[in-house]
C-alpha cells in the first residue's frame, strides 16, 4: 500500500514515463543524446525524424513539459538539448533491456522451431 507521502512521487514518475511513451519522442531523445554538441536545431530534428513541423513541435512541448529537454532560442533558431545526462543513461538502459528481451524471445522462437512438427500440431488440438 502506498503511503500518502509516497503517492505524489510515484505519480510524478509515472507521468515522466507517460511523457516518454511515444516512438517519435524516443527518437527525438536518441537524436539529442547522439548529437555531437549535445544540442540540436529544430531543422535537424525535422530532417532526421521526418515529422511535420507541427507534430515535432507538439512532441518537443511534451518533452519540455516533463522537463526531459530544454530549449534555447537564439535569434530565429531554436536548439534543444537533454535536460539531464541521466536521460541518456535511461535510454541506454532501455535499449539494453529491449535487446536482452528480444534475444530471449529469439532464443525461445529458435527452440520452438526445433520441435518436431507433431509437438506443434498436438498443442493446437487442445
Amino acid at each position: 500500500m502506498l503511503s500518502s507521502a509516497q503517492a505524489p512521487l510515484y505519480e510524478i514518475k509515472a507521468n515522466l514515463f507517460k511523457g516518454l511513451a511515444h516512438p517519435a519522442r524516443i527518437r527525438i531523445l536518441e537524436l539529442l543524446a547522439a548529437a555531437p554538441e549535445e544540442t540540436a536545431a529544430v531543422s535537424y530534428l525535422l530532417a532526421e525524424t521526418g515529422l511535420e513541423a507541427s507534430h515535432l513541435s507538439q512532441h518537443l512541448a511534451t518533452l519540455r513539459r516533463h522537463k526531459v529537454v530544454t530549449s534555447v532560442r537564439t535569434a530565429n533558431a531554436v536548439t534543444y538539448q537533454l535536460a539531464h545526462p541521466g536521460v541518456s543513461q535511461l535510454l541506454a538502459i532501455a535499449r539494453t533491456f529491449l535487446l536482452d528481451s528480444l534475444s530471449e524471445s529469439n532464443e525461445q522462437l529458435r527452440l520452438a522451431q526445433q520441435l518436431p512438427a507433431e509437438h506443434l500440431s498436438r498443442g493446437s488440438e487442445s
